[in-house]
């Protein structure tokens, strides 16, 4: 299988008080990528300005930057305000228009999609046409698998165009309250509703992630499941995008599921443990026994 893997939307500062840090989902689940030895490519856009130069600097000291990475000369780079409850929980304040508003199809994309093994995509960079056109083209151009990491950040989004992702996917990744959002049958059982999404959308897989509970996949016509694991949480920022991160590999690896969906639980565990979207980890190093370390 094509393992070369290609992550589009957004990347942005994420500042949390004084403090900013380089972050947006497509972009922490390509550094999570790269950290679990994966060939990875990243297209999104910056501005011409102090921040963009910043963030294209950041990009390229971690092996992200490519002629992938657009500079637009009228929109800003983007600065998203972190705001963590006594949970630790994050909420975000996202400016718009921004400069991954403006994504366009380039002859670069075009070949990077064609090239890719798997496309990685979110909703947020889809809120403004341009860029959501620029995304149906990357999965027109692509005979990859496609990756739809749903990652609802209100209210930037309308379910008429998730509903249409959905359909473009083979693989869909969301969260027990963004599973309540886009699928309306009658069914309160979170294994019923998985099913009922799969027969509108005919998703090959499906990952339900459950926080602090752990996750449920269904995968040919089979739920994969585990409870999760106890650790001290520092803050969830990335925790999701580790365990995406950690589930493609699996999948490109035709890893076995079960064993799959407890590695991925653990690593999204440890990043929640850490401060940041993304500590530096050794993939093999973190096991169930490791984690008692973080409770």
């Amino acid at each position: 299988m094509n393992k070369n893997i290609l992550c589009y939307g957004e990347v942005l500062w994420d500042a949390f008080g004084d403090v900013k840090k380089a972050g947006g989902a497509p972009m922490n689940v390509a550094r999570h990528l790269v950290q679990q030895h994966n060939e990875v490519q990243f297209a999104s856009s910056v501005g011409t300005d102090a921040s963009g130069e910043e963030l294209a600097d950041f990009l390229k000291n971690n092996g992200l930057f490519s002629d992938l990475i657009q500079h637009d000369e009228k929109l800003p780079t983007c600065e998203v305000t972190v705001q963590l409850d006594e949970q630790n929980q994050a909420t975000y304040i996202i400016p718009q228009p921004v400069s991954w508003d403006n994504i366009r199809f380039t002859k670069e994309l075009e070949n990077a999609a064609k090239n890719a093994g798997a496309v990685v995509f979110g909703s947020l960079a889809c809120r403004q046409r341009t860029s959501l056109d620029t995304l149906l083209e990357v999965l027109d151009a692509s005979q990859g698998l496609k990756i739809f990491d749903v990652n609802l950040r209100p209210p930037h989004y309308d379910v008429a165009t998730i509903e249409a992702l959905a359909a473009r996917a083979n693989v869909v990744k969301m969260n027990e309250e963004e599973a309540d959002l886009l699928i309306h049958g009658n069914s309160g059982d979170l294994k019923e509703k998985i099913k009922e999404f799969h027969g509108k959308f005919h998703t090959s897989v499906i990952c339900v992630t459950r926080g602090e509970h752990g996750a449920i996949v269904w995968k040919d016509h089979e739920f994969y499941e585990h409870p999760g694991f106890k650790v001290t949480v520092a803050d969830t920022v990335g925790a999701g995008d580790s365990f995406l991160a950690t589930f493609i590999t699996g999948l490109l690896n035709d890893a076995p599921m079960q064993p799959l969906v407890e590695k991925a639980c653990a690593v999204g565990s440890f990043v929640a443990s850490q401060r940041g979207a993304n500590p530096v980890y050794n993939i093999d190093e973190i096991t169930s026994e490791k984690l008692l370390e973080y409770k």
